[in-house]
């Protein structure tokens, strides 16, 4: 079993700092700077040689933080490490995962290409946009789930007459495994986006009225597909709406929508920092998930029952 050093990015160091805090161990020594044109340089400041290397970082906007990932990986492969397991809470540029229209480019798949060209070998995320993502990969790719923490969460709630809502087709299979463990109905509704960070409610398909509504989704961008569905759900007669939501991105005017909607609270994990702090948004942590899995990797032992969505 090869030494496990854990190594964080800039944009998850504070999640870095739970995953080691749940292994007992000490974050690994790096550094970082940027030039003045915007030019990124790294540096592990212990030796890693012949080492099992965990390197922790989300890739949400800015596409420096993918940057900084890759030359993470390309500066472990230089010195010798053993084994380079990128640690991506959130796996960014996933929305794009085939040709929905002429003449764009499967930016997922020109992600996977890039770790694995700068010389990861192993991913570790969660909650992927698009599941298939995993088969864009030519090396091991383990996905992670919040499922566990979030139930946790809901169940001590013990909210009656509640329905779980998919807010789009995307959805439904995550949203479905939900309504079983929480012996909830399953309602979907189907929406029309007729362009980027736009949705229209089309239609809401299950009974809505006088039932509490439990809206999942694997992330949050503007918000707009998501506050729309509360409203919607609203105006059909539910109760209390909640929501939870792996990865809060929560861009341009996403939380003032938050505040303003409907919604009585939003869940979110910790994967991404959140940019400001609502009464409307709690946060539960997914480190002890990672750090699992991260040492049942070192350690060469299964992780199977931490893919399981339960």
């Amino acid at each position: 079993m090869a030494l496990l050093k854990i190594f964080s990015g800039r944009s998850s160091s504070y999640f870095s700092q739970r995953i080691t805090e749940e292994l007992n161990l000490k974050l690994g020594d790096c550094e970082f700077k940027t030039f003045s044109d915007g030019e990124i340089w790294m540096k592990y400041n212990e030796n890693i040689r012949g080492c099992d290397v965990f390197l922790v970082q989300s890739t949400f906007p800015p596409a420096d933080h993918l940057m900084e990932l890759l030359i993470m990986i390309d500066a472990a492969r230089r010195s010798s490490a053993a084994q380079i397991n990128a640690v991506i809470p959130y796996f960014g540029y996933a929305r794009q995962d085939r040709k929905d229209m002429p003449r764009v480019a499967i930016t997922s798949k020109l992600v996977a290409n890039l770790l694995m060209e700068a010389g990861a070998d192993r991913v570790i995320t969660m909650d992927l946009h698009a599941a298939q993502i995993q088969g864009f990969f030519d090396i091991p790719v383990d996905h992670l789930y919040a499922s566990g923490v979030f139930l946790n969460y809901f169940r001590k709630l013990n909210i009656e007459n509640l329905a779980v809502a998919s807010p789009d087709v995307g959805s439904i299979k995550m949203a479905r495994a939900y309504a079983k463990r929480l012996h909830a109905d399953l309602i979907l509704i189907d929406k029309r986006r007729p362009k980027q960070n736009v949705a229209e409610i089309m239609n809401i398909i299950g009974e809505v009225k006088d039932k509490n509504i439990l809206i999942i989704d694997d992330l949050m961008d503007t918000g707009g597909t998501f506050v729309n569905a509360v409203e919607a759900l609203k105006d059909k007669g539910a109760l209390d709406i909640y929501g939870a939501c792996t990865h809060p991105i929560l861009s341009g005017n996403a939380l003032e929508r938050i505040n303003n909607s409907s919604l009585t609270k939003l869940l979110v994990s910790d994967t991404i920092p959140l940019k400001e702090q609502s009464s409307k948004i709690a946060v539960v942590s997914v480190a002890k998930i990672f750090a699992e899995a991260i040492m049942r990797t070192n350690k060469n032992e299964s992780i199977s029952s931490l893919f399981d969505l339960n």
